[in-house]
């Protein structure tokens, strides 16, 4: 068993490792342009949001879908949509390279997609959730994020193909909209790309 000072020594060795590191600067990122975000291939994933109130929530969702080079985001109802100046906040630029489009219903764009061919999936907890840990994405996946208070309506789950659901183990039941829309974009990035 290691004696305390032998820890520290090594806690102390980490630290002065890290104190080392520079923050690289932005043109040192290899950042595309809004051009080259266009013309780069997608993964084929889009996001629904479904009458998300917070215009923060929705800059900060094409934020999301900016970082992971996403197919497009499809806002629905009465989620804000860009030029709002309240979106670019959050979104800093992201409303000029994701590609959306908005729709009045979300049945509507659910049936747009389907149609596409995209397996659409509800994030949201119902009786037949999928653990996302669990879950295998299609190679053309949609997933519904609904409101702040409401969640997914259940018009629009009940048109999905299933429901993920993010595991959580405290007292509180849910994520805000964009901590949700980040976790499940990073686990099915991650699956899709096998990184």
């Amino acid at each position: 068993m290691q004696t305390y000072n032998a820890i520290h020594k090594i806690a102390l060795q980490k630290r002065a490792y890290l104190c080392r590191m520079r923050k690289l600067h932005n043109d040192e990122l290899g950042r595309k342009s809004s051009e080259e975000f266009r013309e780069a291939e997608k993964l084929p994933l889009v996001l629904v949001l479904d009458n998300v109130r917070s215009l923060n929530n929705v800059g900060s969702v094409f934020r999301t879908a900016d970082a992971f080079l996403l197919e497009a985001l499809y806002l629905c109802g009465y989620t804000g949509t860009p030029p709002h100046r309240e979106i670019q906040k959050t979104a800093l630029g992201a409303t000029e390279s994701v590609r959306w489009k908005h729709f009045p219903s979300i049945r509507d764009a659910i049936d747009e997609l389907k149609a596409e061919g995209y397996a659409v999936y509800a994030v949201e907890q119902t009786e037949k959730s999928i653990s996302l840990e669990k879950f295998q994405p299609q190679e053309k996946t949609a997933l519904v994020f609904g409101n702040e208070v409401e969640g997914v309506q259940q018009e629009a789950i009940d048109a999905c193909a299933g429901s993920i659901e993010i595991p959580q183990f405290g007292t509180k039941h849910s994520f805000n909209i964009a901590v949700s829309v980040g976790i499940v974009v990073w686990e099915v990035w991650r699956k899709k790309t096998k990184f």
